[in-house]
């Protein structure tokens, strides 16, 4: 799985004009699941970003994690995470996991997120046409991925 997050002072996501996610100050978490993906990578990726610590504190180091802030989660899934250029002018999603297998798991990393501690997780609609508007905050972007164990 692989995530692009960013810190935001206000993020939304809207589908044929309405809006169907919005949180304030916290994460846009936009999500791929690769093949091979497990519950173990959703897991592990909600556990990490519930705590990963690049909220100011009082002397503006980052110091605060999304749930020492109260913060919310705007999860986003993104197949276009896994489209590889290399080679070629119009990317290849070979890697991309199929919708029958990327939902669930993008599904269970919300409820992990949850779990985890973080009280406002709104989401996109998977597989839908969405257009998502965010205030980066800092700017602060981070790309997070947990490699699936791979058989040889």
């Amino acid at each position: 799985m692989r995530v692009v997050l960013q810190r935001v002072t206000r993020a939304s996501v809207t589908v044929d004009g309405q809006v169907v996610g919005a949180i304030d100050q916290g994460f846009l978490i936009l999500i791929g699941v690769r093949n091979g993906d497990t519950a173990a990578e959703a897991k592990w990726l909600a556990e990490k970003i519930a705590v990963l610590r690049v909220f100011a504190d009082g002397e503006d180091k980052f110091n605060r994690s999304l749930l020492d802030i109260g913060g919310g989660a705007l999860v986003v899934s993104q197949f276009t995470l896994y489209g590889n250029v290399i080679g070629q002018r119009r990317p290849s999603f070979i890697e991309a996991a199929p919708p029958s297998v990327a939902a669930p798991l993008i599904d269970q990393f919300v409820t992990f997120l949850k779990q985890a501690g973080v009280q406002r997780v709104e989401t996109g609609i998977f597989g839908a046409k969405m257009l998502v508007e965010l205030a980066n905050d800092g700017p602060v972007t981070l790309i997070l991925e947990r490699d699936a164990p791979r058989n040889p």
